[in-house]
This record gives C-alpha cells, structure tokens and sequence, in this order.
C-alpha cells in the first residue's frame, strides 16, 4: 500500500490525499474553461471566481510599489471551509465526540476529513456573489463546470484509495478491497467496539466494497455522458441543461452509492443516511429544472430565463474596464482633457534649428 504521507520536513508533511485533490481541481477547471471559450466566454472567468481575490481597504503607495490587502474568497477557499464545516457536523450528528471535545481538531484538515457537499453549498454561495460581481452570465458558467466537477470530484476519489478510507461493506466479489492495517483511516464500523487485535485481524481476512471507486467510475461516465450530449445537441440545449444534468446524476450516483456507506449516520433507524437525503434532493432539483427549461411545468418567473448564452463584458478585467466609466463625467473630461493637451503641446513645440558650422576666417 502506498504511504499517505509523500515527505515529512520538521512538523509539515505533505500529503498524497491534497496533492490528489489539487490535481482534480486543476484538471476540472481547465475542463471548464475549455468548455466556457467553446460556448463564446471569457475563459479568464473560471480561474477569477475559483480564487475570488476580492481587495480590502486602500491601496498603500510605498517606494517599491503599491500594496493593498485583500482576502481570497473563491469557489476554492471558501469551498473547503464548507466541506470542513459539513464533514464536522456529520461526523458530530452520527456520534463522534472528538470535535466537540477536542475542538482544535475542526482545524486538523491534514489528519483527513472534507466533505462534497458543504464544498458545493459554501462553493456556491461564493460563485453565484462572484458571478454577480463579475456581471457574468450564471448560467454560462454553470454549464461550463457542470462535467467538470463530476471529473474533478472522480480524481479527488483516488485520494480515498491511498488513505484507504471511504470503503463499504465486507464483501466476497472479486474486486473487494483489502484494507492495510497500517495506513488506514477509517476502522469498520462493525469493528469500533472491539479490541485492536480483532480489528487487526478483521482487516488482514476480509475484504471491502470500494465505494470510492464507484463513485469515480459513476462520476467519469456521468462527465462523458454530458460532453457527448452538450456537443451531439449543441444548437438545441437551453442555458442551464449542463448544470440541470450535474445535478440529476451526481444526485443518482451519490444516492446509491449510499448503500454501500455503513459509516454515513443514519436518519434514526431507517437505514438512510442524511448524505443519501441531500443527494436524493439534488437529483429532484436537476429533474424539475430541466422540466422548468423545456416548458413541461411551469414556474414563477421562468418566462424570462434567457434562451441564450449572455458572453458580453464578462471577468475581473471587464469589471476593472468599466470601473473608469463609473467616474462623474467632469472627471472623465478632465483625463481627456489633460490627454489632449499633453499631445497638442508635443505636437505644437516647434523643433530645434540644426547647428550650422562656423566659417573658418
């Protein structure tokens, strides 16, 4: 099994999992911006509300140059708050006393512990407030990142393989995972009460359902899905099919793959988890939006949904290009004024008379 930990430097350790997660960040958004220029925008968009540097206070002029604070409040950073604050709140909800304890361990992210669904609340908070800030076209970018997500999260997924975490139930089948006693993460849930030495021993003779590597393959097939559509019906899509369709089949994927997650807590003792509710209501919630958009039931304001992409002035830059029209007018003047004039007065100074050699007598 490989070693979660890459290298150790004095107390900081670099960790395969984040590198993993890193990477499927990257790639997913590179998807998404090749996927923003194919539908006519600014693909600059997605690298602006991924970071969401956002400045605060004024601008401090020093010798070496100009300075001024700022905060990153991107989809990124303030999508793993979320997934932080969700992952400690399941955990809490299905019995785990550490955080509530031991409350300095809510900042532990390295020792694992993200959950996607606060990624995708807190992370959506922050792109529809960017999107409004960069006069963006919300449904342009939500189609754009819809596939992406789905590539970037199956990625984010082989993280769970090498902190051996996220398994599912013992299993005979073939492809069962056999989990190492040495790096793992998660103790199976059957195992919590008993002595390490049963534990030890449950591991080395059983094998896991990999959960994590059905969601993947669900996530990869359900990205694939959706390129091919957005390309085969390009001319017929309506704004907001691509997101409509994340949500419908990352809900479906992540509802049955619920089954196999003993270690998610369960509503009482129905059996269903509380994961399974909020994925079971996303797919709802794509499957009544793509309803809304092909007009096969109704809804307040629908009517004026855009049939079309909106791709003018759109991105960090264009809210920098427009802040000089946000001027009053007389200060407007008075920079083409003093512009004007500076060129008059180049052009107007009359030029030098070369000198001309003195006779000799």
């Amino acid at each position: 099994m490989i070693n979660p930990i890459i290298f150790s430097i004095g107390n900081f350790s670099l960790h395969w999992y984040g590198v993993i997660v890193m990477a499927g960040v990257i790639v997913g958004a590179l998807i998404a911006e090749r996927e923003l220029i194919r539908r006519g925008g600014n693909g600059d968009v997605i690298w602006d509300v991924l970071v969401g540097w956002v400045d605060i206070g004024p601008k401090m002029k020093f010798p070496f140059g100009a300075f001024q604070f700022g905060l990153p409040l991107g989809v990124l950073p303030v999508g793993i708050v979320g997934a932080r604050l969700w992952y400690v709140m399941n955990a809490t909800i299905g019995g785990n006393r550490i955080y509530m304890d031991n409350p300095s361990e809510i900042l532990r992210v390295w020792n694992g512990g993200l959950h996607i669904f606060g990624g995708f609340l807190f992370g959506a908070i922050a792109l529809f407030w960017l999107l409004r800030r960069y006069n963006v076209d919300r449904w342009l970018v939500l189609d754009s990142i819809g596939p992406a997500m789905l590539i970037g999260q199956g990625i984010g997924r082989l993280g769970n393989f090498v902190n051996q975490e996220l398994y599912g139930p013992a299993t005979t089948l073939p492809w069962g995972l056999k989990i190492s006693t040495q790096y793992s993460y998660q103790t199976p849930i059957e195992m919590r009460d008993q002595p390490i030495d049963a534990v030890i021993n449950y591991l080395e003779t059983t094998r896991f359902h990999p959960t994590f590597a059905y969601e993947m393959l669900w996530n990869f097939a359900a990205a694939g899905f959706l390129l091919w559509l957005s390309r085969r019906y390009e001319k017929g899509l309506k704004p907001g099919t691509m997101f409509a369709g994340w949500l419908l089949l990352a809900g479906i994927g992540r509802a049955w793959i619920e089954l196999f997650r003993p270690d998610q807590p369960k509503i009482g003792e129905t059996g269903i988890s509380y994961s399974m509710v909020v994925a079971a209501l996303m797919a709802v919630a794509g499957a009544i939006l793509l309803m809304i958009r092909y007009n096969a039931i109704n809804f307040p304001g629908a009517e004026n949904w855009e049939e079309e992409y909106q791709v003018d002035g759109q991105g960090a830059e264009a809210m920098a290009a427009s802040a000089i029209t946000a001027l009053p007018a007389m200060e407007r003047e008075t920079v083409k004024v003093k512009s004007v004039s500076r060129k008059k007065s180049k052009a107007e100074t009359p030029p030098r008379k070369p000198k001309t050699a003195r006779k000799e007598k």
